[in-house]
């Protein structure tokens, strides 16, 4: 909206800058969270929408976490709202980049309003079945992958710290890849919303990270000095990526231990979903499964357990999944989870960053 009125009443041109509009969304979600975070929890106890606790492997844990019960959860709601205001001000409405976003928001984030609704109704404590998420997610990966590399006779994928493509597949496989990437991240944050603050501190560097990158590629000069490959238009992503970082952040003041709300599957699918697809949009797939090494661990340890379960006699190689479950079994502190958590995200965060300059 800030460009529409620039057009029209004129005004510095500093508004119009990427970097400008990228501190701007990050204050604005940011703001929105701290400040409407009290009404719209108290909204939330006065509709007794509490969390659910299922930990069906872990009995012990799943008396420990009962106090937790009455913390209402559709949280992620006030993250997508602040995100839609975020890209209503400061970001180029005219921009498919801007709609890519906000689509794949609200539809991930619908479906995990759905599966959050059905947990409350004490008909469905397991919310929506396993099949018809994944499913939907996967119609939607596909269907916009298929949009993104239609008319491309091959696509491109990148690998950390390699200087130029590592190699090019054609449209099917790339399709495929890509879709997988989106439904894998949507559901390996989704994995990692089980303790306090624990999803929200893990995806603000790594949303902060591609926020880099989407600010690097977008200026042609400084993306081939970076050897990275420059995708214009990708300003717009960087100034959503940082709105998801002020939202995240922001939350985190509500959802840290002890937490007054959980996001619920509204946030962390919606989250997961907006990480998964700026990955494809900036062609950077391999790089997410190095900044977001905790949602690998975290969705590995799942499928790694459910597989042994299975196929070993009953046999489980984790104490408790998914991972940070795992740790608290052990009788690690929550908080001493959490953080540790946050301390090798950052970590990764890091060793992603370096990998522009080390190419």
């Amino acid at each position: 909206m800030i460009l529409y009125l620039m057009d029209w009443i004129g005004g510095p041109t500093v508004f119009s800058y990427v970097s400008t509009r990228m501190i701007l969304a990050v204050l604005t979600t940011l703001l929105i969270n701290i400040f409407v975070g009290p009404p719209f929890i108290k909204k939330l106890y006065q509709m007794k929408i509490g969390q659910t606790i299922r930990i069906e492997d872990c009995p012990t844990l799943a008396k420990l976490h009962q106090k937790k019960k009455m913390t209402p959860t559709m949280g992620g709601m006030l993250m997508l709202f602040s995100l839609f205001v975020a890209a209503i001000l400061w970001m180029d409405l005219t921009s498919f980049y801007t709609w890519i976003l906000v689509l794949t928001t609200i539809f991930m984030g619908a479906i995990g309003a759905y599966d959050d609704f059905l947990k409350l109704k004490r008909k469905h404590p397991k919310g929506m079945k396993a099949r018809m998420r994944f499913g939907l997610e996967a119609l939607f990966a596909i269907l916009l992958c298929l949009y993104l590399f239609w008319g491309d006779s091959s696509v491109a994928y990148f690998l950390p710290f390699k200087k130029g493509p590592l190699l090019h597949v054609g449209i099917v496989i790339a399709v495929l890849f890509s879709a997988f990437v989106i439904v894998g991240c949507t559901n390996a944050v989704n994995l990692t919303d089980g303790l306090d603050g624990l999803a929200a501190g893990t995806i603000l560097p790594v949303a902060l990270v591609f926020a880099v990158f989407a600010f690097l590629t977008n200026n042609v000069e400084i993306a081939r000095y970076l050897n990275v490959i420059p995708i214009r238009g990708s300003g717009e992503i960087a100034i959503y990526l940082s709105a998801v970082a002020g939202a995240a952040l922001g939350f985190l003041w509500y959802n840290g231990h002890p937490a007054q709300v959980f996001m619920g599957d509204t946030g962390s699918l919606a989250l997961g979903g907006i990480l998964g697809v700026c990955a494809v949009l900036l062609r950077r797939e391999v790089l997410l499964a190095v900044i977001g090494g905790v949602f690998v661990a975290e969705a590995l340890s799942v499928i790694m357990q459910v597989g042994s379960y299975k196929l070993r006699n009953k046999k489980r190689i984790f104490r408790c999944t998914p991972l940070h479950h795992h740790f608290e079994y052990k009788g690690w502190p929550e908080t001493k989870v959490v953080l540790r958590f946050w301390i090798v995200g950052l970590i990764l965060a890091s060793i992603g960053l370096a990998s522009i300059k080390f190419q």
